[in-house]
């Protein structure tokens, strides 16, 4: 499912109506919670939070003129999904997520690399994601995302 989009509120209002409080839900927590460096916008047809180029003129390696990917969240087919790529990238972060979904979810976790999918949004853990989204600075991502570069 793709929705092209101008802004988040574009997006959400072209999602399926039964999903319009989760996915606003969803995004004041991250707002609420993100920490100084990131921006919300509109990146890969979902809604992004990224590194701008003020605060990491590089850009993102793939397409220097694309700010610096790190979290979105997109409405699909069967799920809301959150793509996290500190979860990925930060084997601490990874551990530390899986150990406390139990604790805020009864469902199974259905995860992949960087992406959890909530396939019953009654279960989305907001709690938990309000913390996960505070687990990373966006100098900590920066450093993380180089190091990684360099190592290739």
């Amino acid at each position: 499912m793709i929705i092209k989009a101008n802004s988040p509120e574009d997006y959400i209002r072209q999602t399926p109506k039964e999903r319009h409080d989760a996915l606003n839900t969803l995004r004041q927590v991250i707002r609420t919670n993100l920490p100084e460096g990131f921006e919300e916008g509109m990146q890969y047809n979902m809604i992004g939070y990224y590194v701008p180029h003020s605060v990491y003129p590089d850009g993102y390696h793939c397409d220097p003129k694309t700010p610096l990917p790190f979290m979105s969240f997109a409405s699909q087919k069967n799920s809301i999904n959150l793509y996290h790529s500190g979860i990925y990238a930060k084997p601490e972060l990874h551990d530390w997520f899986v150990n406390e979904y139990p604790k805020h979810c009864k469902r199974k976790l259905d995860m992949g690399k960087s992406c959890i999918r909530f396939k019953k949004i009654d279960d989305i853990p907001y709690q938990l994601i309000e913390d996960l989204v505070q687990k990373m600075t966006c100098d900590e991502w920066i450093n993380i995302y180089e190091s990684a570069l360099k190592k290739k």
